[in-house]
C-alpha cells in the first residue's frame, strides 16, 4: 500500500510471512483470501485502506476475531482491527467507548471495575463491534433489548474515505446498527452500560430420555416468564473427544440456559418447573458475578469449522418442535446442534435496523463444517422443515455456504419497507459495492 504514506500498521500480501496468521480467525471452515491485508492500528489506518480500495475499485472486508465470518473476500483488501483495542469507561454516564478490535471479555472486565456491565452475548472472545453491528442478542436481551439499541455514537469510515461521527439524528445511524458492516468500517462505538454486577444463571443439563420433555416443558414455561428472565435451550450430541468430560462423551442431551437479574429466591421459584422435569446431569444455577456470565452458555473457546442457519418464529408450536426433531434427533438426517432462544420483551423495542422484532423465538441450527459439502445440504433440510412457521431470518446467525448468502436470504432479514430504505442508503453511501463481504444489501 505504498501509495498511502499515512498507513502506520503492518501490511501483508499472500507471499509475506505473517499473512496466514493475520487472516486466521475463529471460523476455520473458510477464510478471507485478500490480495492485501491492512493491520489497522487507528482510525487513520482504516481511512487509508478504504481510500486505497476505492481508488482501485476493490472489495474491502473487515475482521476483528473472525467469529461472524459469513462471506469471505477473494482478492481485494482485508482490514484487521484486532490492534484497535482501546476501552474507555465513563462511570458517570454509564457508557464505554470501544475500539474496533475490543473483545467482549475485555469490556466485561473493564465495566465491572465500575459496577457496570455491557449487553454482551454468550462468548467472551467475540468482537464487540461485530456483535453490535449484527444486532447484539445478549444474555439479558429480554430485559434490556438488543445491544444495537443502546449505542450512543458511531465512528464510521464510509466508501468515500470520510471519517464520520454518527448520532441518532443521522440517517445512517440506525442503518449501520443491525446490518453487519454494509455501510462502512466502524472504528469505534460509544455504547450504554447497565448497573448489573451479578446475575442468577447457569445450566440445567438433562440426559437422552428427557430431551423431548425438556423441549415441551421449556416451550410452555418460557411463554409465562417475565422479561427479567432470558433463557435458551440447546439439544446436542456431545462428540467423543478429549475436551469433553468422559461422562458426557457421546450423550444426546438437552441444556436449558438461564440468565436473570431477579433475586435468587424469586428466580428459583420461577425456575422450579424446569427442575421438576427430572434428574439432571448438571445443575449449576447460582448467583454469580457478572464477570462469570460466560459460563451460562460455556461456548467453545477454540477455533473450529461450523456452518449455521436460523429461523425466526412467531411462536414455538408443538408442530414446529416435532418437525425440527424429525430432522435432527439421533438417527435423523441432520447431525446438528439446535439452539432455541426466547426473544420478546425489550427485544421488541428499539430503532436499530433489526428485522422481525415480533418474533418470539429464534431456532439456530449449527453443523460441523468439517465434513465438506454435507453442511449446506443439512442446513437446507432444516430450513425447509421449519418453513411453515418461519417469519424471517437473523442475518447475524448465518454462516457458511449452506446459509444461502443470496439476496433473497438477505431480504428475508427485514420487512419489505425497511429493506427498501436500506437499499436506497446502500446505493447512496456505497455506490460501487465496496462493502460486499457480508450479507450484502443490494443497491437499487
Amino acid at each position: 500500500m505504498t501509495e498511502t504514506a499515512t498507513f502506520t500498521g503492518p501490511v501483508f500480501t499472500p507471499d509475506d510471512a505473517g499473512y496466514q496468521q493475520e487472516i486466521a480467525g475463529f471460523q476455520t471452515a473458510y477464510a478471507h483470501r485478500p490480495a492485501l491485508v491492512a493491520g489497522a492500528v487507528h482510525t487513520e489506518d482504516v481511512r487509508a485502506a478504504v481510500e486505497y480500495a476505492a481508488r482501485h475499485r476493490l472489495p474491502l472486508a473487515v475482521q476483528a476475531t473472525g467469529h461472524g465470518l459469513s462471506v469471505a473476500v477473494d482478492g481485494g483488501v482485508l482490514v484487521t482491527t484486532g490492534r484497535m483495542n482501546a476501552i474507555t469507561v465513563d462511570p458517570d454516564k454509564r457508557t464505554a467507548r470501544v475500539g474496533a478490535g475490543v473483545r467482549a471479555g475485555a469490556l466485561v472486565e473493564a465495566a465491572a471495575a465500575h459496577g457496570l456491565a455491557p449487553l454482551n452475548g454468550s462468548s467472551p472472545s467475540v468482537g464487540v463491534v461485530g456483535y453490535v453491528l449484527g444486532g447484539g442478542l445478549g444474555l439479558l436481551g429480554r430485559e434490556f433489548g438488543y445491544a444495537a439499541d443502546h449505542v450512543r455514537s458511531i465512528e464510521l469510515v464510509t466508501a468515500d474515505g470520510r471519517v464520520r461521527t454518527l448520532g441518532p439524528a443521522d440517517e445512517l445511524f440506525a442503518a449501520v446498527l443491525g446490518t453487519g458492516g454494509n455501510f462502512g468500517v466502524v472504528t469505534a462505538l460509544e455504547l450504554d452500560l447497565v448497573p448489573v454486577t451479578e446475575i442468577y444463571g447457569g445450566q440445567l443439563l438433562f440426559d437422552t430420555p428427557l430431551v423431548d420433555t425438556v423441549l415441551d416443558t421449556w416451550r410452555q414455561w418460557s411463554a409465562t416468564v417475565p422479561e427479567e428472565i432470558t433463557s435458551t435451550v440447546a439439544v446436542l450430541t456431545f462428540p467423543d473427544i478429549p475436551p469433553v468430560p468422559q461422562p458426557l462423551r457421546g450423550r444426546h442431551v438437552a441444556s436449558i440456559r438461564v440468565a436473570s437479574t431477579l433475586p435468587a429466591e424469586e428466580a428459583e421459584r420461577l425456575i422450579a418447573p424446569l427442575r421438576a422435569i427430572g434428574d439432571r446431569l448438571r445443575d449449576d444455577l447460582r448467583t454469580m458475578p457478572y464477570t462469570e456470565s460466560h459460563t451460562v452458555h460455556s461456548d467453545p473457546d477454540f477455533p473450529h469449522a461450523y456452518a449455521a442457519t436460523n429461523a425466526l418464529l412467531a411462536d414455538l408450536t408443538p408442530e414446529a418442535v416435532a418437525a425440527l426433531r424429525a430432522q435432527t434427533a439421533p438417527g435423523g438426517p441432520v447431525d446438528a446442534v439446535i439452539d432455541i432462544r426466547h426473544l420478546g420483551g425489550a427485544l421488541r423495542r428499539g430503532a436499530a435496523s433489526i428485522g422481525h422484532r415480533d418474533a418470539e423465538y429464534i431456532v439456530r441450527v449449527i453443523t460441523d463444517a468439517g465434513a465438506g459439502d454435507a453442511a449446506p445440504d443439512a442446513l437446507d433440510t432444516v430450513r425447509k422443515a421449519l418453513a411453515p412457521w418461519t417469519i424471517g431470518h437473523s442475518l447475524n446467525f448465518l454462516y457458511g455456504a449452506g446459509a444461502a448468502a443470496g439476496p433473497e436470504q438477505t431480504a428475508a432479514g427485514y420487512p419489505p419497507a425497511d429493506f427498501d430504505r436500506l437499499r436506497a442508503l446502500k446505493t447512496k453511501y456505497d455506490p460501487y459495492g465496496m462493502f460486499r463481504a457480508n450479507r450484502t444489501i443490494p443497491r437499487v
